[in-house]
């Protein structure tokens, strides 16, 4: 059964599981889905078109589902999905997407989202992402699976976060982290690969050398980024399994990026 606060708003439209956990003076909307284990904190507000999978921990005052900081927004019916097994805690913001773009915020399953966060109208987010406390995205931004955002950094919209990024505290990210790589600085400017998140979560020594080889040829050889990737693409086009998959993914990332990346 649900245990829902008698302070709590809920609207009787909503479509709650059986086993859903709402605090005190929280307001749930009329078009709010919450997954079965999800638990929502005092004083929250979950509004608008948004999904929620479950077991989530939403914190106190959180804002989850509001209307897009975009003058465009005209009322559309745009949407916010959230996954599973997410922590999302105090003070957060999340915006609904806009019509503009594909009309949904996505965020996936065990993020790790702490106090005072930002996420924008139309971002993406991965799994098992970390933002650190006041992290804020504007609209638009990608952010891949097990990317990690400092305290206080502040990423400029439709840029995009590639998968074990990181991004240092305080720092201003205004184009593409690639893949596996440590960022920091206003601007933020690239500080090698993230070996150490990288051997954490198990990759093997040599794909770990052969994306600092990446690295090396984006970064330190003097090359193009044009000739620097039909050098990744050699690279692994010479590979197999792990190395080659995660050559690739640095390589697909350089090849689709719009706003270009740091350097």
């Amino acid at each position: 059964m649900a245990n829902i606060h008698s302070t709590a708003i809920v609207d009787p439209k909503a479509t709650l599981a059986d086993d859903v956990s709402i605090g005190p003076y929280a307001v749930i909307g009329p078009d709010v889905t919450l997954g079965s284990g999800t638990q929502i904190g005092s004083h929250s507000v979950v509004e608008g078109h948004t999904t929620l999978g479950k077991d989530n921990r939403i914190g106190h005052f959180a804002s989850v589902g509001g209307m897009p900081q975009d003058m465009k927004y005209r009322g559309e019916p745009t949407r916010l999905e959230i996954g599973d097994r997410n922590t999302i805690r105090e003070f957060t913001t999340i915006h609904t997407g806009t019509a503009q773009d594909a009309g949904v915020t996505r965020i996936g399953n065990d993020n790790w989202i702490m106090a005072y966060v930002h996420i924008a109208h139309d971002c993406q987010v991965g799994n098992n992402t970390v933002f650190s406390s006041n992290a804020q995205i504007a609209g638009h931004v990608h952010v891949g699976d097990w990317a990690i955002l400092g305290g206080m950094a502040g990423v400029h919209q439709f840029v995009r976060i590639g998968a074990h990024a990181m991004l240092g505290g305080a720092s201003a990210l205004v184009q593409d982290i690639p893949p596996f790589v440590i960022a920091a600085g206003d601007k933020a400017v690239p500080h090698g690969v993230n070996v150490e998140g990288l051997r954490r979560r198990g990759f093997s020594a040599e794909t770990i050398a052969a994306l600092r080889n990446a690295y090396k040829l984006v970064y330190k050889s003097g090359l193009t980024l044009e000739e620097a990737k039909l050098q990744i693409s050699a690279l692994a086009a010479a590979e197999t399994g792990a190395v080659a998959d995660a050559l690739r993914c640095w390589l697909d990332f350089l090849n689709t990026a719009t706003r270009g990346i740091i350097r």
